[in-house]
């Protein structure tokens, strides 16, 4: 198992949907409110000792048109760490032009269940660093997981195992796994599946759907192995101040930057 090595520095990473050009978080990937502007957000973010940002064009894929370059321009300019933009990416230009806009990488999901080898030209071009492999999968009957498109549109015959081990082996750096019965709900993240992928692969994984108290962000690092935890709503309504949850962490003995 990858996390046997103490210490491991686990991160904590707010993820921005953005629809529209502003920031939205709905539950189980439907019913969307409003969160507030996605620059002014990730600055507070960034200030308040998130490890990374994700930014999710939600229904660029959906809608077949490209990211917001000047949302990702005007986040670059404000926030000092890492962030990655996802939604709508489907040809190496468009890594480059999320790039060249400072992102510093980029998010892959419903191009590359399409066409697997994108991974494996993000990866050569631009380094695996580079590449972050989202899945976002359902439980469903027989206690499979499915890998769904176009924002949760749309089920593909890929499961979630099988998907995430030829993703790692076509040269993605991370994956963002999101389970979508979980996503919105503040029941808590999908552990046992993440427990799983953590066992089966090498590659970092965080941790996305079901965020609701401290105690889930401390089960998905000691239960589901994750590396890093993704959460939304909690973050952009105020229910989870960062710097609190990091203090909770540390005191729980997990290894988080303060």
């Amino acid at each position: 198992m990858k996390d046997e090595i103490m210490g491991i520095t686990k991160r904590i990473i707010p993820c921005l949907d953005v629809k529209d050009g502003t920031t939205v978080k709905g539950t189980c990937f439907v019913s969307l409110r409003q969160a507030g502007d996605p620059v002014e957000l990730g600055k507070a973010y960034s200030q308040a000792g998130a490890d990374e940002l994700v930014y999710l064009d939600i229904t660029a894929s959906h809608e077949g048109r490209k990211t917001f370059t000047d949302v990702v321009r005007r986040v670059a300019a404000e926030i000092n760490i890492p962030f990655t933009v996802g939604g709508g990416i489907n040809e190496l230009d468009d890594v480059s032009r999320l790039l060249d806009a400072g992102a510093d990488k980029v998010s892959v999901n419903s191009a590359a269940l399409r066409r697997p080898q994108l991974i494996t030209e993000i990866a050569n071009k631009y380094g695996s660093q580079v590449c972050v492999c989202a899945i976002d999968a359902r439980l469903e009957d027989v206690q499979q997981w499915y890998c769904y498109v176009k924002g949760g549109r749309e089920r593909t015959e890929h499961q979630l195992f099988d998907w995430a081990r030829e993703v790692q082996g076509r040269g993605a750096g991370e994956i963002l796994f999101t389970s979508m019965n979980h996503d919105g709900t503040k029941q808590g993240f999908a552990n046992d599946a993440l427990a799983v992928l953590a066992e089966q692969l090498t590659i970092p994984i965080i941790a996305s759907g079901g965020a609701g108290t401290m105690a889930h962000f401390r089960d998905a690092f000691t239960v589901g192995h994750a590396d890093a935890a993704l959460a939304a709503s909690v973050f952009h309504f105020g229910e989870i101040p960062i710097p609190q949850l990091k203090q909770f962490l540390r005191n729980e003995g997990i290894n988080v930057r303060l």
